[in-house]
């Protein structure tokens, strides 16, 4: 019997030579699914002998699977267009907040398992996840349990995903979005019993029980420890206990807790005390420690006289309304501008202090270091950026009040994770003022301005086409260089978060195609290095920046120019074109059944 062998050229550099009785069941479908798909195929014809792949030439059993000698080779990382894989973004999935129970149990591991896998499917690179210290160390002071952990962190590695850990050193709830409730250890809490000043306060002595007050820094209030002691040890607990995973490149990323939510910022809007957006918040300083340090700046600054404000309102007050905020307020005077300048450098001592613990407890290892900052836009286009104050970020239209963060991090060859990155300044309600586009705008390019990479999150789960470009359009501003690196590119983007509306189908399937765009339309790439993100050993932080130097990036320059909208819109043209298997299958259908 004769046999048809049509010969076509591939991007692959090799000629690849089919019988056409092999296309019967070809599927359609893209990336790691069209590879599945194509291992599962089977042919119908049971006459072909021979398959010939470039210059082997291979024997088949009647009964053997068609493709998978094909899949095999084509499964090679050669797939990629090279330039373009110089464009890929990483995307990374938050787990849910409870993933460990409050009581250290690690639930639905079969539930969860089969989530993973069809992220990993969908091509998702990784999972960010919170290490709650409320868990692990609950038991006692240096009485660690990571067992629940290790098992979710050896799960996600069958499941081929990296891992991005966050470090937690707050409480779950409280906060928007949570569900779950996972305050910090009790025997911490207890301290607070006594003495109640180790928890964040506000002028009307409202405890803030999320985060313990930077004013205990270096206080041994713990059982002969400081705060900043107790992260470090539990920082250094996590490498030994999992070493054998940081060794093996699944932890890739060490998110560090430095506040309420995991954030750089004081609790300035905390729901569980009746804020409600788009209140301004509340300067959160008057713990007994916290005030002691501002009277004693003050008296060095020859002002002795001055105390905390008492004019800058509440939490869900409007500027106008207050002393502090109001046209030519407090704020604008010497006294407002000192304070606010204390405040935010205070801020500023602690995350530099905890993340110089972290470079310590990471030496050596191949992570990135990264730390997280608030996205509060709300009141950024009035001139007092009123929320951005109380949560201690002193920015200003003439003052940059992120740039020196970014500073400070460049020590610690740290990554800047920014939120938000999904809003846009239209969908806000008038009244908040709202600048969420400006604002990322404003601290992206100061990051990049500070040589540091940056990443980002969104900060409220979305499934619709307009978030996902406007993430798009951030993670590169000025699209992508079809001739390799584009000009700006963040490291990484962490969507927020697993669950089952993520999964449900309609919602996904938009997703795996957002999660193509973030790849610059390049299928899923297991090797770091071929898009610029090899990961070396961590380095020791450099020399602590003094704060005169740490001023002068509060400096206020122009951001970079971003396009108007992204080039990888995943509802535009182009959006879930088939990748390169299933463009060579098309073509060679083309070929046989026209």
């Amino acid at each position: 019997m004769s046999c048809i062998i049509h010969s076509i050229e591939v991007s692959l550099g090799e000629k690849v030579r089919l019988h056409k009785h092999l296309l019967w069941e070809l599927p359609s479908a893209n990336g790691v699914e069209n590879l599945q798909g194509l291992r599962n195929v089977k042919r119908r014809r049971r006459h072909w002998r021979t398959f010939t792949f470039g210059e082997r030439k291979l024997e088949r059993k009647p009964q053997a699977v068609a493709f998978e000698v094909l899949t095999n080779k084509l499964e090679a990382p050669t797939a990629y267009d090279e330039k373009m894989l110089a464009n890929y973004v990483p995307i990374y999935v938050l787990l849910p907040l409870g993933v460990v129970t409050a009581d250290n149990v690690l639930e639905n591991k079969d539930e969860l398992g089969k989530q993973l896998k069809e992220l990993r499917a969908a091509g998702v690179d990784g999972v960010m996840v919170d290490v709650w210290w409320g868990i692990v160390e609950s038991k006692g002071p240096k009485q660690y349990d990571w067992s629940a952990y290790k098992s979710l962190f050896e799960l996600i590695q069958e499941c081929d995903l990296k891992i991005q850990a966050i470090i937690s050193f707050h409480q779950c709830g409280g906060n928007i979005g949570d569900a779950v409730n996972i305050p910090i250890p009790q025997w911490v809490r207890d301290v607070g019993e006594y003495d109640p000043d180790i928890f964040y306060t506000n002028r009307a002595g409202t405890r803030n029980k999320e985060y313990l007050t930077i004013g205990v820094d270096h206080l041994p209030l713990f059982g002969g420890r400081t705060a900043i002691e107790m992260y470090s040890d539990y920082m250094k607990s996590f490498r030994e206990n999992m070493s054998d995973l940081l060794e093996a490149g699944v932890i890739i990323d060490i998110e560090v807790g430095l506040g309420p939510a995991g954030e750089l910022r004081y609790p300035s809007y905390p729901q569980t005390q009746g804020w409600v957006f788009p209140g301004i918040g509340e300067f959160i300083c008057y713990d007994k420690y916290l005030k002691a340090e501002f009277k004693e700046a003050a008296a060095r600054a020859g002002n002795p006289e001055w105390e905390l404000p008492d004019d800058a309102g509440e939490y869900n007050d409007t500027p106008e309304n207050t002393g502090f905020f109001k046209p030519n307020g407090t704020y604008r005077t010497e006294k407002g501008n000192f304070f606010l300048i204390w405040y935010s450098n205070r801020l500023l001592i602690h995350g530099d202090e905890i993340l110089d613990e972290a470079n310590k407890a990471f030496l050596g290892c191949k992570v990135k270091i990264a730390a997280k900052v608030s996205g509060i836009h709300w009141w950024y286009k009035v001139d007092n950026h009123a929320a951005e104050l109380t949560a201690g970020y002193y920015n200003l239209h003439e003052r940059d009040g992120y740039r020196p963060i970014a500073r400070m991090l460049s020590r610690h060859h740290a990554i800047l994770n920014f939120t938000c990155l999904e809003m846009k300044d239209a969908e806000q309600p008038e009244n908040a003022k709202s600048g969420p586009q400006e604002l990322v705008m404003q601290v992206l390019s100061g990051a990049w301005r500070e040589n540091i990479e940056v990443a980002g999150e969104n900060a409220l789960s979305r499934y619709d086409a307009t978030a996902y470009n406007q993430i798009l359009l951030n993670v590169r501003p000025n699209g992508v260089n079809k001739n390799g690196q584009p000009k700006l590119r963040m490291y990484g983007m962490t969507y927020l978060r697993l669950s089952d509306d993520l999964l449900e189908e309609t919602n996904f399937k938009l997703f795996k195609t957002f999660v193509r765009k973030m790849h610059a339309d390049q299928d899923y790439c297991p090797d770091l290095k071929k898009y610029n993100h090899e990961i070396r050993p961590l380095e020791r932080s450099k020399q602590q920046i003094p704060t005169e130097v740490l001023t002068e990036a509060t400096k206020a320059l122009a951001p970079f120019p971003w396009d108007k909208e992204t080039d990888m819109k995943v509802d535009g043209a182009g959006a879930g074109q088939p990748g390169l298997l299933a463009s060579l299958v098309n073509k060679i259908k083309s070929l046989f059944f026209k």
